[in-house]
């Protein structure tokens, strides 16, 4: 029997009640006998996370936004669940010995510390939060080799490019494919991109998302984070980093190898595909998923990003050559201007712009520290609002 058979695996999920949480808790939902929702933790969701706690009941729930833990209190009342509150409280649940994996789902910067945590209590990883790796890889490969600790990638473009490399140790990698949908706005003009609304930038053709990850995956920010990401996951260098747009999302990513063969993996766009691999790695075990049906899928294209209409893509790219603290900026930068821009006060172009200033204004570290971070982090924020007060 594998240990899988005789053992649950004990998941924490950080954001269970964003949409990689939700549809995580589907996975463990399906497949009661391996895994169990150890713990579940939320930001502002306190009604979803409830509703959680009573279906998965697990040991540990925890709320970020101390404001609402006395509700989360109150409506648990009647379970035997233990109930926290606040940063510290995740950064904490994590540490707990019966966590056998971390699913780091949170949005944003705020993965960062949480994740540090799980690292250094030798947790497994299964990383969702992309924020993590652009804003401090180099810390964050630092500790994991330290700790000897697995990250398994959930996103689907490094899920596929994980499992395109099973098997192939030893075997030089030359080039990553990652593949992007081009968005809502793939064939727009620069014109019509002045003008966009939220309404139609949240609209996203192939994927169901949270909205800061739709509007990233709008204005192709989301796949400047994945390539920087690919960087710290698989050991690459940025040229060996390329991005097709691949309006079908069928193709999930790609690897080509030095003897020019190519590598994909190919499915339905369904997030519980990868999050059940992370959880189940390196067994693949059955899933209620729809198939992909090639009788169906009878066009798959594929065209070159456009960098003068969605300029966050080569800002990425000039993040990870810099490297040092920029990448940290330009994911502080973005997250005050996606959020600006989803409060109606500023264009979907001026995002980019927000960035670019962001990125000249910031004093450059090269070698920084976890409080060197936070300190960019807190700078780089504070530069974003003050430009876009200036705009609004």
């Amino acid at each position: 029997m594998k240990k899988e058979d005789t053992k649950k695996k004990r998941i924490a999920i950080l954001g269970s009640t964003g949409s990689i949480g939700t549809q995580a808790l589907q996975v463990i939902e399906e497949h009661p006998e391996r895994y169990e929702a150890y713990a579940i933790t939320a930001n502002n969701k306190v009604e979803l996370l409830i509703e959680q706690a009573r279906k998965f009941r697990p040991e540990i729930v925890v709320i970020a936004n101390e404001e609402k833990y006395g509700r989360l209190k109150e409506a648990l009342d009647d379970l035997p669940i233990k109930i926290y509150a606040g940063m510290d409280a995740i950064c904490q649940i994590v540490e707990e010995e019966p966590v056998d994996m971390v699913l780091t789902a949170m949005v944003g910067y705020a993965g960062l510390a949480p994740t540090i945590h799980a690292i250094r209590a030798r947790k497994t990883i299964a990383l969702a939060n992309k924020e993590t790796l652009v804003v401090a890889g180099e810390l964050i490969d630092r500790l994991i080799r330290q700790y000897r600790v697995p990250i398994i990638p959930v996103d689907s473009e490094h899920s596929a490019i994980f499992q395109c490399l099973a098997g192939e140790v030893g075997n030089p990698i030359e080039k990553l494919i990652l593949t992007a949908s081009g968005g809502p706005f793939r064939t727009c003009t620069l014109e019509q991109l002045r003008h966009v609304t939220k309404a139609q930038a949240l609209r996203h053709p192939n994927w169901e998302m949270g909205a800061k990850i739709t509007i990233d995956s709008a204005s192709m920010m989301n796949k400047g984070f994945e390539v920087i990401e690919a960087k710290w996951l698989f050991g690459v260098q940025p040229s060996q980093i390329e991005v097709v747009v691949h309006p079908q999302s069928v193709i999930h990513s790609m690897v080509q190898f030095e003897d020019g063969a190519v590598k994909a993996q190919l499915g339905v766009p369904d997030m519980r595909l990868p999050i059940q691999y992370a959880f189940s790695y390196p067994d693949r075990i059955h899933s209620s998923c729809d198939r992909l049906d090639f009788f169906k899928c009878t066009s798959l294209t594929f065209e070159q990003p456009d960098t003068n209409r969605f300029r966050n893509l080569n800002l990425a790219y000039e993040a990870m050559r810099r490297g040092g603290n920029i990448p940290c900026v330009v994911n502080a930068a973005n997250e005050i201007a996606v959020a600006a821009f989803l409060r109606d006060e500023i264009g979907f172009l001026d995002m980019s712009d927000v960035i670019e200033r962001t990125m000249e204004c910031v004093s450059y570290l090269p070698e920084p520290t976890y409080d060197d971070y936070v300190a960019t982090d807190a700078e780089a924020r504070g530069i974003a609002r003050e430009m876009i007060s200036r705009k609004s």
